[in-house]
């Protein structure tokens, strides 16, 4: 592997691997937002990826040539013998469009990729740099690609009438002309199919899950991380133990214990059994947490004439609000996302969580934009939620707790 350590052989293979991985991603991405013919031509990839990787190793013709180099590739997809290749339906301004793109980003991208490597032999340190940022570049695009992708077709699904659905089902592009008319499968699912009753169920079954896993994990967690007791050890390492049982395997038990109960068919039966499945999680989170906090807050606490319960009020809880917050999302995306629970034990439509409305639609009877829209209300409030509290979740307020 020795010989890769040169900056006109190490140039080459990356750009030729590069641009394999950018011709596929851009031609999946134009089919699916134009729905146009596009493919990756896999040789042609190799080609003229080893060709311009080798130009940029060896910084010929520095920004000149790079946009020269854009052009030239951008140039070559537009005759047929680039790294994509594009089928003969496809409008000028698609073939345009996917042209530029894929000789702009390659260019860009390898640029970055293999800045600072020198002409001939590469250092150790040089030659990771560079494969690292080729991983980093491919991991970026590989899972952004994996997640961006089915949620572009499911909501471009949704916002399509079913005769162009039975046209083409891989036709994703709109027809805009439609205006707001594009969103009819959502105004149908809140008016013909009561889905913001499902909302509001869905909304404050996770709450109360929230509530009640905290208000049951967070004395717990602490008494864990804090006091001694007997067996302190072997609860501590047998928290996460039921989750050794599958819940399919508990659904039996659960169904009839709940129907002899008549909970079965109730929110108080969701609210009562989703906890139980978010405790030992929450649990595991917080205790470590705690016992990362520093001891000697709580202690000053204590002298002072705090007492315990104050101090965990006063003191561990504050300190503890990103972990609380991570918890709290975690716990409140099992109890949104939650199925195989709602599925056996509701059968009446006006108690649905919006899972099990969504489940509802998955009908032959039911179009299929409709089944796709609704997936599309339950996944939007998580991703906000997610990204609204990202950085609060993050954010270290422990640092600078103790001096010195």
């Amino acid at each position: 592997m020795s010989y890769l350590r040169y900056g006109y052989v190490t140039g080459p293979v990356l750009g030729a691997l590069w641009l394999v991985i950018l011709s596929t991603i851009i031609a999946v991405a134009m089919s699916f937002a134009t729905g146009d013919p596009f493919r990756p031509a896999i040789l042609w990839s190799l080609v003229w990826g080893a060709i311009i990787g080798f130009g940029i190793s060896q910084r010929i013709g520095d920004l000149p040539g790079a946009v020269m180099g854009a052009v030239a590739l951008a140039g070559l997809v537009l005759l047929g013998m680039g790294p994509m290749i594009i089928g003969e339906s496809a409008s000028v301004w698609s073939r345009s469009l996917a042209a530029l793109a894929l000789g702009g980003i390659f260019i860009w991208s390898m640029e970055a990729i293999l800045s600072g490597m020198p002409k001939a032999a590469l250092s150790r340190h040089e030659f990771e740099e560079a494969v690292i940022r080729f991983l980093t570049g491919f991991g970026y695009i590989f899972f952004t690609a994996i997640v961006l992708i089915p949620f572009y077709v499911m909501v471009m699904t949704s916002l399509k009438s079913q005769q162009a659905l039975l046209q083409n089902p891989l036709d994703f592009s709109l027809d805009w002309d439609k205006g707001w008319g594009l969103f009819r499968s959502y105004s149908e699912l809140f008016a013909d199919f009561g889905f913001g009753g499902y909302l509001w169920t869905s909304f404050y079954v996770s709450v109360l899950t929230v509530l009640i896993t905290l208000l049951f994990s967070v004395p717990g967690a602490y008494a864990v991380a804090r006091l001694k007791f007997r067996g302190r050890a072997a609860f501590s390492r047998s928290i996460l133990l039921i989750y050794m049982v599958p819940m399919i395997v508990l659904a039996l038990p659960i169904y009839i214990a709940f129907s002899m109960t008549g909970l079965r068919n109730s929110i108080l039966g969701l609210v009562m059994i989703y906890p139980v499945t978010t405790i030992p999680v929450a649990l595991y989170m917080l205790q470590g947490y705690f016992r990362g906090l520093p001891g000697e807050v709580e202690e000053a606490g204590l002298m002072d004439g705090l007492s315990r319960l104050a101090v965990i009020w006063k003191i561990t809880l504050p300190l503890s609000l990103p972990a609380l917050a991570s918890v709290s999302l975690y716990v409140f995306m099992i109890a949104w996302n939650e199925f195989l629970l709602a599925f056996m034990l509701l059968d009446d439509p006006s108690k649905f969580t919006l899972t099990r409305g969504v489940a509802m639609l998955n009908s032959s009877e039911i179009p299929r934009q409709h089944l796709m829209a609704g997936a599309v209300i339950a996944t939007l409030p998580i991703m906000v939620l997610f990204l609204g509290l990202e950085k609060f979740m993050t954010k270290g307020l422990t640092a600078g707790s103790v001096k010195g």
